[in-house]
């Protein structure tokens, strides 16, 4: 290259731009979102089931949006919407069930209201009074058809369960407290529930509980064996206060069912289905197991105040009956009302009763009036006002016989004993102090006054009391002359007793010395002993000397010869 020849040029790159396609950020949310609201359409519409309706009597405690379709506690669908039926007569309920309960809806299947309540024997149940009303379904254990259109009941039906035991059926007059699983006790011990109710076949007088006993405490039920109603609390009054009796606090609470086996029962294990009487009460099923009874009346003249039906009739204390009816009537033998009180004895309370049954009951009965058995009111307690029929024996009793009225023994009463006997007594006595004439015992101690304070006051009294004034003066000149003239001789009384003394010491001194020298010891007594003892000798030799000469009295002269 020359200096003249120009450079050559230099190339120089250039830039071109492409454009490319891509979505923009600010799109990613709202595809996420679409894409999340359709996956849960999608659940949501994998999990429905078929929209139902159920025709109630009443929505009581159903809310649309809220309230649920439950089997076993489980949700199976909600309530949707509330309306009523054209002619306005029932309720029609849509529910959005799930797709669990499709199977379960068939033509049998049985829908209920469950009202706010404790359900199912289980304390938890509690918290339906926090949710409100739920729809609840029993499916049929039988094949049906499939049905979108329901009937609902009004009552719950009668539960099944697949827990081992037995079924028993409970027959009473009302159906009281007890509910859908309400507890069945036996001995304190949780044995059972009740599965439901339904009226009997006179539906007019029972009811019929189901009553479910699980294994193995189905075995201690007999044809005997005695259910009564365990529900609340018992209250009574009585000779010993206020007693009260609670089987549970869920009994409290639910209501319960409790039964007990007869002693040395010998009746078979009950069958499923076999029906019991469901009694009011413990005290009441024990009496009806007693097949003994005795059908007595007495009529009382005075007031039966605080004698009601149920009442008890007592023997030496114990129960041994009730009274079952308390009247007025007029009795045209007395000319005046008295007051009939019915009242039954079960027999077999006593024991030893039953070998008497060969003996006429009449028999029985007649002896115990004889012997003076009566029918006595008595209030046991002074802190309730009710009374009691007695049977006691009264002493001293007006002879009496038993009446027979068909079926009724008429046995005599007499005056009430217990606190009504001290009442009585307190009210005799009322009566004799107000027959005491007060006004006569007051004009009589008015006239002794009036006598006494003429007496007081009169002349009398006055000249006696003068006359008793001057002896008083006499008596005390007496008395002061004795005193003067006896002062001398009480001064000189300690000199004598000092001389009294002496003399008595000299006296001991005395007989001291005379038993010194003359006692059984002395010399002079032991001289005498000899002197004594010489005297005898001398004494016997002159009696032997005088007999001697008594027989040989020639012996004075010629002397003692050989052969005296």
């Amino acid at each position: 290259m020359t200096a003249s020849e120009p450079p050559a040029p230099v190339s120089v790159p250039t830039a071109t731009a492409r454009r490319r396609r891509r979505i923009p950020l600010v799109w990613i949310v709202p595809l996420l979102s679409a894409a999340i609201a359709l996956w849960l359409g999608w659940d949501t519409w994998s999990k429905r089931g078929p929209t139902i309706t159920i025709s109630f009597e009443s929505g009581d405690g159903l809310t649309a949006g809220q309230s649920q379709l439950k089997f076993k506690d489980i949700a199976m669908g909600t309530v949707k919407s509330l309306a009523v039926t054209p002619d306005f007569s029932r309720v029609l309920v849509t529910v959005e069930t799930t797709r669990e309960a499709t199977p379960l809806l068939s033509d049998k299947t049985v829908f209920w209201v469950v009202k706010p309540q404790l359900f199912a024997g289980n304390i938890s149940g509690l918290d339906t009074i926090l949710s409100g009303s739920y729809i609840g379904m029993l499916p049929s254990t039988e094949p049906g058809k499939p049905e979108r259109s329901f009937i609902g009941k009004q009552d719950p039906p009668i539960l099944r369960t697949a827990t081992a035991g037995t079924t028993f059926i409970l027959e009473t007059n009302k159906l009281g407290s007890l509910s859908l699983g309400s507890p069945i006790f036996y001995r304190g011990l949780d044995v059972g529930t009740v599965l439901g109710w339904d009226l009997g076949d006179d539906m007019a007088r029972h009811v019929a509980i189901h009553a479910f006993i699980r294994a193995p405490y189905d075995k201690f039920v007999h044809d005997d064996t005695l259910f009564w109603n365990a529900s609340g609390l018992s209250v009574k009054m009585g000779a010993s206060g206020v007693e009260v009796q609670m089987e549970s606090l869920r009994a409290l609470l639910l209501g319960g069912i409790a039964f007990e086996i007869k002693p040395r029962t010998t009746a078979p294990q009950s069958a499923a289905g076999r029906r019991f009487a469901l009694h009011s009460s413990q005290e009441a099923a024990r009496t009806s197991g007693f097949s003994y009874h005795l059908q007595l009346v007495s009529n009382f003249a005075g007031s039966v105040a605080g004698l009601a039906k149920g009442a008890e009739v007592t023997l030496h204390g114990l129960k041994i009956g009730e009274v079952t009816d308390v009247g007025l009537v007029f009795d045209q033998k007395l000319g005046r009302i008295v007051a009939p009180v019915h009242y039954r004895v079960d027999a077999e309370r006593i024991s030893g009763i039953a070998p008497l049954r060969g003996i006429p009951v009449g028999t029985i009965a007649a002896e115990m009036v004889r012997r003076g058995f009566r029918a006595t009111l008595q209030a046991p307690s002074l802190i309730s006002g009710q009374k009691i029929v007695a049977l006691e024996l009264v002493p001293d009793a007006p002879p009496a016989e038993l009446v027979r009225d068909g079926d009724v023994f008429i046995v005599p009463s007499s005056e009430g004993g217990g606190f009504d006997s001290i009442t009585r007594s307190a009210n005799e006595l009322l009566s004799k102090i107000n027959r005491i004439d007060f006004d006569a015992i007051g004009k009589s101690v008015a006239g002794l006054t009036k006598g006494l304070d003429g007496t007081i006051n009169g002349p009398e009294l006055k000249q006696t009391l003068t006359a008793l004034a001057a002896t008083m003066v006499e008596v005390q000149d007496v008395v002061h002359k004795l005193d003067v003239g006896a002062t001398p001789a009480l001064a000189k009384l300690p000199d004598i007793a000092t001389q009294l003394q002496g003399a008595l010491t000299q006296a001991n001194r005395l007989a001291s010395s005379l038993n010194a020298g003359y006692g059984g010891d002395s010399k002079i007594n032991r001289d005498v002993e000899v002197l004594l003892r010489q005297v005898t000798d001398t004494v016997r030799s002159v009696r032997a000397l005088a007999d001697m000469l008594a027989r040989n009295p020639e012996a004075l002269i010629k002397g003692r010869t050989g052969k005296d």
